[in-house]
């Protein structure tokens, strides 16, 4: 995929993100676009979203799908943890 394609996709992904951010937000979470790579969105899940049992439901049954559905060139949806300092 050549930049000017890869710039347009992360663009619409991002977009997408923010449809979705107001819904977290409201029960104390949030996400963050981190990269897209070789079809892989990598997001962060913070606040509430973070810690709950129900994170990989909401990041796959919500946000991989609206993805996908949306953005041929996305295939799936990661978390990446946040890495805690000791």
């Amino acid at each position: 995929m050549n930049l000017v394609k890869k710039m347009d996709v992360i663009s619409r992904i991002k977009e997408i993100i923010e449809k979705i951010r107001p819904y977290l937000m409201f029960d104390g979470g949030d996400i963050e676009f981190v990269k897209f790579e070789h079809g892989i969105v990598y997001v962060k899940l913070i606040g509430a979203c973070a810690g709950c049992s129900y994170a990989t439901i909401t990041l796959h049954e919500t946000v991989e799908e609206m993805l996908v559905s949306e953005i041929p060139e996305v295939i799936s949806v990661e978390n990446i943890e946040e890495i805690k300092e000791v």
